[in-house]
């Protein structure tokens, strides 16, 4: 099905983002922008080759647990042992692990392995704090011979040093990433640019062989709750599909026309059915991009509270300094000590409940924006 080369594009960065972006005239600024299936989708693969650290994956070459931190290599903070980030920020050896693979989610996988046969373009979609841990092992199998667009969404939730960060890694992999933010529509216009010139080359190859043209039919595909529905409303203008900042609103596959030059095929979040790298599934859990019957709500907030203290230090990361005392009072201490105290004074002594606050504030941007993962270190 891969009837169509790879237009070019300059990154939405660089028409939005110039001060975290990626400088004008750089060979950056010069990508593709769809990268056809080849070994320079490496980067889209990376889920199966994330490290036990809680800011990257291991390089997408070795599935081999890396020696060093994930930091920017433009810190100048010390890096953080390997060690100390796989036992720090991780839940508690107690806790239950976190597993969720409802029945709605095999279901529509089964439609969707029916329905990838129609499909020239896929639209890959990401959570910006997480671009790792939101990729799918099967994403390889499931874009052969199909051009690929990688969406980076909730821009808006980290730094835009962090994005200029990931930018780079993604294009140094071979990979133009696509960031949007689907609530305010940034970024959309320019996605929406790309994918249509990706329908147009398509058609310009079916001239060349007789047949007429149609539209592009194009796959959103994502983990749950990493916004592909509300960046569907964006792309259309209008609310088509239903839409909620929580994993399993989608349900089943429909297929949405946009204008006469592109088809989208809007699919239900996809999950490994099994989450064997836990520190990944922690990251999902914190992002609200699994279901919540798939954790311990008090576990998964005192794992943030360890994981904040470790990227308070960390370039890019976002944490400021005495973010914790500022906005609840309670200065950083032990973790179960912390939720104790913050409890007592917020939630009448419910940590339950205050975990939960906890949780919602960073998954509505009330902590600011803060990346729980980086690019890892070459």
């Amino acid at each position: 099905m891969s009837e169509a080369a790879a237009p070019t594009a300059e990154s939405p960065l660089n028409h939005e983002d110039q001060a975290g972006g990626v400088p004008p005239g750089s060979s950056a600024d010069r990508t593709s922008a769809v990268a056809p299936t080849s070994a320079a989708d490496q980067a889209s693969s990376a889920a199966e080759d994330r490290s036990d650290g809680p800011l990257g994956s291991a390089d997408p070459q070795s599935r081999a647990v890396p020696q060093t931190s994930a930091e920017p290599q433009t810190s100048a903070e010390p890096q953080t042992s390997t060690a100390r980030l796989n036992t720090a920020a991780q839940l508690s050896s107690s806790a239950p692990a976190i597993q969720w693979y409802p029945g709605h989610i095999a279901k529509a996988e089964k439609s969707l392995t029916d329905n990838l046969a129609k499909v020239d373009l896929v639209i890959e979609v990401r959570d910006a704090r997480i671009p790792l841990a939101t990729s799918h092992p099967r994403l390889q199998r499931w874009i052969k011979g199909k051009q690929h667009l990688l969406v980076i969404n909730r821009r808006d939730m980290v730094s835009a040093e962090a994005r200029h960060a990931w930018d780079q890694w993604f294009r140094a992999a071979g990979q133009t990433p696509w960031w949007c933010d689907a609530k305010a529509g940034t970024g959309v216009k320019q996605l929406q640019t790309a994918a249509i010139r990706a329908g147009e080359q398509l058609n310009a190859r079916r001239a060349g062989r007789g047949m007429k043209p149609r539209p592009v039919r194009a796959l959103m595909l994502g983990f749950p709750n990493v916004g592909k529905s509300a960046l569907i409303n964006r792309l259309v203008r209008r609310k088509v599909v239903d839409s909620a900042r929580r994993a399993g609103v989608t349900r089943s596959l429909r297929w949405v026309r946009l204008g006469q030059d592109l088809d989208l095929l809007d699919a239900p979040g996809v999950l490994p059915p099994r989450l064997d790298d836990q520190l990944a599934a922690l990251r999902l859990a914190l992002c609200d991009d699994i279901g919540q019957a798939a954790y311990e709500g008090e576990a998964v907030a005192l794992a943030f509270l360890r994981l904040l203290a470790l990227l308070e230090p960390v370039a890019g990361a976002g944490v400021a300094a005495g973010l914790l005392e500022r906005r609840y009072g309670i200065a950083a201490q032990d973790p179960n000590a912390w939720l104790e105290a913050a409890a007592s004074r917020h939630t009448s002594g419910d940590e339950g409940r205050m975990a939960q606050r906890l949780l919602d504030d960073f998954r509505r941007a009330q902590l600011g924006p803060i990346a729980l993962e980086l690019p890892p270190s070459p």
